[in-house]
């Protein structure tokens, strides 16, 4: 699933970047933040499905047909919101999967998103391998171990004895964590591919739609708790958007309207909570900033509402 890029969605996405970065120094020419890391779903895969046994993956035309680098792995024809972003905050070149994690680039963030990923592990089952979100963030731990020993090798060429101990290597890639810029969009699946698939899953079966919101934050909050343990200090929840007006779901359920109510619904109670975790982390950790991205009211042509 794919929406397409609004212009607007960029700029005002862009605004709460500027948001964070109101107490640093920025140098003209330099990158507004110095990494990006993004978590997500087809929304922000960039070609982390390429090699998975999967069919959701999009690696051949007609995706790519106005992109310059062609079929990549993203789910549109040419860029995604998160490219946009990257050159806004001024990277020379967009953030790369994790499924390239020789790049060069990595102290500059990577991308960990995968088509059909959700939060819950089973969620896009169906179509085949996926990196649920917490796959994406066993992937994270490796990036911090690169990125450990990376800094540790620059910071001992300037010691002594040539040697840093591992806690000092896991405290410098902590701060340089601290400094990135985290976008982190979850949930969608959860919903398009699991709790309205009831051929093959039974959440619908278990829980209600607000039993089955309470559910997923719940798990969403420890994970997103995680990340913050790893030492990311940034950190942007995008919520879930328009789920019932998409191709595929007016199309599978014909009821004469234009989009699935009981699916968007769902999408803002699960939203409303979203919002709730916001506010509590930023109560609970005081020395982070997390903002929330209301994707919904975007998808609906409320700018105004973007985030809080």
């Amino acid at each position: 699933m794919a929406f397409q890029v609004k212009p607007v969605a960029a700029v005002i996405a862009l605004s709460w970047v500027i948001s964070m970065q109101q107490h640093s120094s920025c140098v003209n020419g330099e990158p507004k933040v110095p990494c990006f890391f993004i978590f997500g779903d087809s929304l922000a895969d960039n070609g982390n499905n390429n090699l998975l046994d999967s069919l959701a993956k999009v690696n051949y035309t007609p995706y790519g047909i106005d992109f310059a680098g062609g079929s990549t792995g993203r789910f549109t024809n040419g860029r995604t919101t998160i490219d946009i972003l990257s050159q806004l905050l001024g990277f020379d070149n967009y953030i790369p999967p994790f499924a390239l994690l020789n790049s060069s680039d990595i102290l500059k963030g990577l991308n960990y998103a995968s088509g059909a990923a959700g939060i819950r592990e089973e969620s896009g089952r169906q179509l085949g391998a996926r990196i649920s979100m917490d796959g994406q963030l066993k992937n994270h731990e490796i990036t911090i171990s690169r990125i450990a020993d990376i800094l540790g090798e620059k910071k001992a060429k300037n010691n002594v004895h040539r040697f840093l101990y591992p806690g000092v290597k896991q405290w410098l890639a902590k701060k340089h964590l601290s400094e990135c810029l985290y976008s982190v969009g979850m949930g969608s699946n959860d919903y398009i591919n699991n709790y309205f698939l009831p051929q093959y899953y039974d959440t619908s079966k278990k829980f209600t739609t607000e039993q089955y919101a309470e559910a997923l934050i719940k798990q969403y909050s420890e994970q997103v708790k995680k990340l913050y343990n790893y030492g990311a200090r940034k950190v942007v929840l995008v919520g879930v958007g328009l789920i019932g007006c998409t191709p595929a779901a007016i199309s599978a359920r014909k009821n004469g309207s234009a989009c699935v109510d009981i699916m968007n619904l769902a999408a803002q109670q699960f939203n409303q909570r979203l919002v709730s975790l916001v506010d509590q982390l930023n109560k609970n950790l005081t020395d982070a900033k997390f903002i929330y991205i209301n994707s919904f009211e975007l998808g609906s042509g409320n700018p105004a509402a973007a985030g809080t």
